[in-house]
């Protein structure tokens, strides 16, 4: 319990939220729409990215 106090209550948001993303994703791949499933898969590392920046510049103010 102690991992997901340090961890923080929004960036297990935003996990699961990519998570999310990726099951729709894949759900649009394979019920046909291979475009469309790509374009949205890849907004989970777009914003695992962004969370990594964010975090970044927040322990560069420290």
């Amino acid at each position: 319990m102690n991992f997901f106090k340090n961890f923080g209550t929004g960036n297990i948001i935003m996990l699961l939220l990519c998570i999310v993303i990726i099951l729709f994703a894949e759900y649009l791949f394979l019920t046909g729409h291979e475009i469309h499933g790509i374009f949205v898969g890849l907004w989970a590392p777009t914003l695992l990215g962004f969370m990594i920046f964010i975090k970044l510049v927040s322990n560069g103010n420290k």
